[in-house]
């Protein structure tokens, strides 16, 4: 399968960036290609509606629910790739909509996603109530868990630029977990069901990022819905889609996840499971907040009447502001950066640092400074 051809030619171009609501998506659920594909199966906190997107014909069900967290939107632009995927009838898609039957929720959480917030409108992760069920969204997803019965789940979210492959230098773009299903974090055949679908997914995205998948901590949690669904003999998948070099848009990011739900796919299909799964699945690094958004090297300053040379670290926000999503670059660490790095690395060679405020570096102070007073740092970056 050409991966790389596939999504070029399937991209959805009419959704990109960082900010994916109902709004954006409900033109594509609707159109003619689509007719009885979608529905609406519940109601959010605000009474936005949840949308499911049922498609295929095969034995083998999967259900896959994106931004359960409403500011994690790389994975529902991945599901309308993989969509226009579906509608265009190739050789490949209608083999994989013979073989299995999927429903997907693209937008879990939909005033979350249009607040561009974590939690629901009630202040709620929904990854922590799959127990209480104390949230509309919450039980929305285990109705359609107990109705559709899946054979597979695909958890999807995105993590933050701060996620590193294990001890080398570059970032965690995609991380996978086979959640628990006990305290003890024990393996069971429905677990290794799943980890045989992420050595699949592994494999094919070594090709086009190769040291830049990870593998998420596997802590016990019954709260969360992946390790519920684990408990319940479910094999489950979490997505992590996280940073590509320069991708603060999640673009190239989005096309890797789409690579993986493809792979994944075709692993289960192919079912093939070999004895070395759970080697090939524990030899996937485990990923470590050791990013910055950008570390500075070498800077000087002058404190207490004498002159230190330091290094610090800034990292971004990321605001809702009249509909746009900014990042606003604020000082987050000064000191020992020896085991860290940055998306973007400088090295001052002893310049002097200076602002309107003290001179020093502050935590949490905004990323606005020069260096000699010739060279002009905003928001984080060299301004040129």
């Amino acid at each position: 399968m050409n991966y790389e051809e596939i999504f070029s030619k399937y991209e959805e171009k009419k959704i990109s960036g960082r900010y994916i609501h109902n709004e954006n998506i409900e033109p594509l659920l609707y159109q003619d290609t689509r007719q009885g594909k979608a529905e609406i199966i519940g109601k959010s906190v605000l009474g936005k509606s949840i949308y499911s997107y049922k498609i295929g014909t095969g034995t083998t069900k999967i259900l896959a629910w994106s931004q359960m967290h409403g500011n994690e939107s790389t994975t529902t632009k991945a599901l309308f790739d993989l969509f226009n995927f579906f509608d265009g009838q190739s050789k490949d898609a209608s083999s994989i909509l013979k073989h299995f039957t999927f429903c997907f929720i693209p937008i879990l959480n939909p005033d979350g996603a249009k607040s561009y917030t974590r939690v629901n409108a009630n202040g709620i992760d929904l990854n922590r109530d799959a127990q209480d069920l104390s949230q509309p969204e919450s039980k929305v997803l285990r109705q359609i868990y107990e109705e559709f019965q899946p054979d597979y789940c695909y958890n999807l979210h995105d993590q933050r630029t701060i996620f590193g492959v294990g001890d080398n230098s570059k970032p965690a773009t995609v991380s996978f977990l086979a959640p628990s299903y006990n305290e003890a974090c024990d393996w069971n055949d429905t677990r290794i069901k799943a980890i045989s679908v992420i050595v699949g997914m592994n494999k094919v995205l070594q090709e086009f990022i190769p040291d830049q998948i990870g593998r998420f901590d596997d802590a016990f949690n019954l709260n969360c819905v992946g390790d519920t669904f684990q408990f319940l003999g479910t094999p489950t998948i979490l997505f992590e889609a996280g940073h590509y070099q320069n991708d603060y848009q999640r673009e190239k990011t989005r096309k890797y996840i789409f690579f993986a739900l493809l792979s994944g796919f075709n692993t289960i299909y192919e079912n093939v499971i070999v004895d070395n799964d759970f080697n090939f699945y524990m030899n996937i690094p485990q990923n470590k907040s050791t990013f910055f958004d950008f570390v500075y090297k070498n800077v000087k300053i002058n404190y207490d009447s004498s002159e230190k040379i330091i290094n610090f670290a800034a990292q971004y926000n990321e605001e809702l502001i009249d509909n746009t999503i900014f990042f606003n670059a604020f000082i987050v660490k000064i000191g020992d950066l020896n085991n860290n790095h940055g998306h973007v690395e400088m090295n001052f060679e002893g310049k002097l640092f200076s602002d309107s405020v003290e001179n020093i570096p502050k935590l949490n102070q905004k990323a606005d400074f020069c260096l000699d007073k010739s060279i002009k740092i905003v928001n984080g970056a060299i301004k040129l």
